[in-house]
């Protein structure tokens, strides 16, 4: 058994420092401010907790008030994950549409002035960005959250990303490592397996995260995936192999290790989130991400003495739980110096689109993101109010079903009386009912991996071939209609994009 060296109190402050747990609400609750008082180091924000920027600005606040070193984190990537907008879509188009347009500096940028907003609203840790290579096209949570298929676009893009954020003070989580691109099982819901080689995983998984590693990145997020080539038994978030063996030995990271959530099925239906936190620390982690689902104070207080009785018991060398707890302050002493660095340039008022240097710089990204085919008849631009027909998937947890998705709303501004339906495996000639004599505007998503979604388009066209297509999702399947609009992704500004192209407005 481990003899303990520490008193009680540090130990039990030692395993709430590690702990990222989020709330309900959009006040802090008076447990939660508690337990900072008590040593919990980090709060994670999701889309639930936010309503204006302004609100989120009082709230950071009212962290800080009780603990000025506070890591208030937030899984922020744009594009189709945001919290910040997730009522009205980003204003940033996500990642696939940034690799698809190649500019390291457009990246950069966007990064920038994304980071730039989390830390007007004190936000000073994102979960992001996705370093994953999606070389399964196939894969149902990742898509359109991955710079690409190519590990040396993702790897640079990744970098300009973690130099964006970073250099406005906003640490980068690179996540989800060693790499969650080729799977066809989201972790969400259980737990997917990668069986390539090791020489696979060198050349293509971790390419991006050695770059990121080199670059700087603050923290570095484990992916709930098992890879049999480098731990067969446990998942790379359990796994002491890849976390300390890997990510710290190998790759030579010594910044935070953060899990993904653990509430998450993938380590949770097999372990529990108690024997599963025990077991990432233990592991190699520095911070236990929870709160996506599993919210309250009871959940805080059965992790944080899963960790205290695991030390006590020896199951978990005490030295590691401090070592983890010591990352996450010196994390958090990084974050407060810019803070304070920022002070006289990152006013506390939050600031909307369009009113700073290079806040439009989501929407030139996603213009630059379009691609446009046109059919083999000659192409008329859309002047009288269209019918726009959604086909919608069922959303991925990391996505969420809360965001609005699509070009209905952008083309009613552009083209009053606009009409829209949103059609979920249902036949071509519902939409063609609905439509009437209206032209249609079909947008789908991830054609390729819906064989319902592909019927009922092939129906559509067959009976209006000067329908247009609009692909928010990855643009594997061959362009089709009168004009086919690939966007890279379904951001709120990837759908303003894509309504300038139907009608012939575009930048």
């Amino acid at each position: 058994m481990t003899t303990l060296v520490h008193a009680s109190d540090t130990l039990t402050r030692d395993a709430l420092t590690v702990l990222q747990p989020g709330f309900v609400g959009t006040t802090a609750p008076d447990w939660l401010l508690r337990r900072i008082g008590e040593g919990l180091s980090s709060v994670g924000l999701f889309g639930r907790n936010i309503v204006t920027p302004e609100q989120l600005t009082a709230l950071t606040a009212q962290l800080r008030a009780e603990r000025d070193d506070v890591l208030v984190a937030i899984d922020e990537e744009g594009g189709d994950v945001t919290r910040l907008e997730v009522k009205q879509g980003s204003s940033f188009p996500g990642n696939y549409a940034l690799g698809s347009v190649d500019d390291v500096e457009l990246t950069r940028a966007v990064a920038r002035e994304l980071g730039r907003r989390l830390a007007q609203c004190g936000v000073d840790l994102n979960w992001a960005p996705s370093a994953d290579v999606n070389s399964n096209a196939e894969n149902p949570v990742i898509g359109v959250r991955s710079f690409g298929p190519d590990p040396d676009l993702v790897a640079r893009h990744t970098v300009a990303y973690v130099d964006g954020l970073q250099g406005v003070g906003v640490a980068a989580c690179t996540k989800h490592f060693p790499g969650h691109g080729d799977t066809n099982v989201d972790s969400h819901d259980a737990l997917p397996r990668i069986d390539v080689d090791l020489a696979t995983l060198h050349a293509r998984e971790l390419v991006p995260f050695r770059a990121a590693v080199a670059a700087g990145t603050k923290a570095v997020m484990s992916a709930h995936i098992l890879l049999s080539a480098l731990d067969p038994h446990r998942p790379a978030t359990l796994s002491p192999q890849i976390l300390t063996g890997l990510l710290r030995q190998e790759l030579g990271f010594e910044g935070l290790i953060v899990t993904d959530g653990m509430e998450m099925q993938a380590v949770s239906a097999t372990y529990g989130i108690e024997r599963g936190s025990v077991l990432a620390i233990a592991a190699g982690a520095d911070a236990i991400c929870v709160g996506g689902g599993l919210c309250d104070e009871d959940t805080v207080l059965r992790l944080r003495d899963a960790l205290v009785t695991a030390v006590r018991t020896g199951e978990l060398p005490e030295e590691r739980l401090a070592d983890a707890a010591a990352r996450v302050r010196a994390l958090a002493s990084w974050t407060q110096a810019h803070r304070v660095r920022g002070a006289g340039s990152v006013p506390g008022a939050a600031v909307q689109e369009g009113t700073a240097p290079g806040a439009d710089i989501g929407l030139v990204a996603a213009r630059r993101a379009l691609k446009v085919t046109r059919g083999e008849r000659p192409y008329t631009p859309v002047t009288g109010a269209p019918y726009v027909a959604s086909f919608t998937p069922v959303a991925n947890f990391a996505v969420g079903d809360e965001t609005p998705w699509g070009i209905a709303a952008e083309l009613e501004r552009l083209l009053p009386g606009t009409e829209t339906g949103s059609y979920d495996e249902s036949s071509a000639e519902s939409v063609l009912a609905a439509a009437g004599e209206r032209r249609v505007v079909a947008v789908v998503r991830d054609l390729h991996r819906h064989p319902w979604m592909i019927r009922a388009l092939d129906g559509l066209l067959a009976a209006r071939p000067d329908t247009i297509v609009v692909e928010m999702g990855l643009n594997e399947a061959e362009p089709r209609g009168a004009l086919h609009i690939a966007t890279h992704g379904a951001a709120r500004v990837c759908g303003r994009a894509a309504a300038e192209a139907v009608v012939g407005t575009g930048a």
